[in-house]
């Protein structure tokens, strides 16, 4: 999905964004991530923080577009996803002995959605160290929680499980910077065919 118009406040701060750090090297999903993360944080750091691979993000991409589900870990993830509706099952998740609701929500909303959705997560370490002990078989992980508390942990496990994914390094993150990342990949057309074959 494209937006048909982009706010001129919006251009702007690309145009400062891209006066500041040259993202033209980087391939094209990649660098639509990294712009939208960077333009949703103001943080530049985010250009060496991010950890995103283009042939996951190209099939993620495929998928999207194609239809999969959306799942977000919090209301605030799901409000920041500006073109699609994302699962959020929180409110109706319980905390029990070794679970929180954040991964009780994990499980609810995969037996929701099944196989290949693109997970975001932005708020909870342990919705996304949930995501990890079920086979979920993701099209796509955003983990980019923020904390003090497990962030940065759960982010490397991510990193170590091979499951495709977009992630940061530092403890920084968040729900806005999640949904951008998402909208990233919505935002961006579909590759035509038609131009790469000739």
């Amino acid at each position: 999905m494209t937006r048909a118009t982009v706010h001129p406040i919006e251009q702007e701060s690309y145009r400062i964004l891209r006066s500041r750090l040259d993202t033209s090297h980087l391939p094209p999903l990649t660098r639509a991530v990294v712009e939208r993360v960077i333009h949703s944080s103001a943080d530049l750091e985010y250009a060496t923080d991010l950890v995103c691979d283009e042939a996951s993000l190209t099939a993620a991409h495929a998928a999207l577009h194609a239809g999969a589900p959306v799942v977000a870990d919090v209301e605030m993830v799901a409000s920041g996803i500006t073109a699609r509706r994302a699962v959020c099952r929180l409110s109706e998740a319980k905390a029990g002995p070794g679970l929180t609701r954040s991964a009780h929500a994990v499980r609810l909303a995969f037996e929701q959605v099944g196989p290949g959705a693109l997970w975001v997560v932005g708020c909870a370490p342990t919705a996304l160290e949930e995501l990890l002990r079920i086979d979920a078989a993701p099209a796509l992980v955003i983990g980019l929680p923020v904390g003090f508390v497990g962030a940065a942990e759960s982010k490397a496990a991510l990193r170590a499980s091979g499951l495709p994914a977009v992630s940061n390094v530092s403890e920084k993150g968040g729900s806005a910077v999640a949904a951008a990342a998402l909208n990233a990949l919505l935002y961006t057309p579909a590759p035509d065919r038609t131009e790469e074959n000739q």
